[in-house]
């Protein structure tokens, strides 16, 4: 299956559940080529990106695990080709 690169978005609003997170981006850290965390205390809120390159079905796990989470939001986008 051919690869795309992409970006996900995640915003942690349930701050509690952070551990949860870096534990499945742990587990697809192989497509993950890039990540940036920054904790945004005056909303009480964590919000990561990630760049990503691995094929739709990757990309797709690792999104529908996060989004799983119960206080976690996940957008992606990835490119056609």
């Amino acid at each position: 299956m051919e690869k795309r690169l992409g970006i996900v978005g995640i915003v942690i609003e349930d701050l509690e559940k952070a551990s949860s997170v870096n534990y499945i981006l742990h587990e697809y850290s192989d497509i993950i080529v890039g990540r940036m965390g920054i904790p945004y205390r005056n909303r009480g809120v964590s919000v990561i990106s990630l760049i990503v390159d691995g094929t739709t079905d990757e990309i797709s796990a690792l999104t529908g695990k996060l989004g799983k989470i119960k206080g976690v939001s996940v957008k992606s986008a990835l490119t056609k080709k």
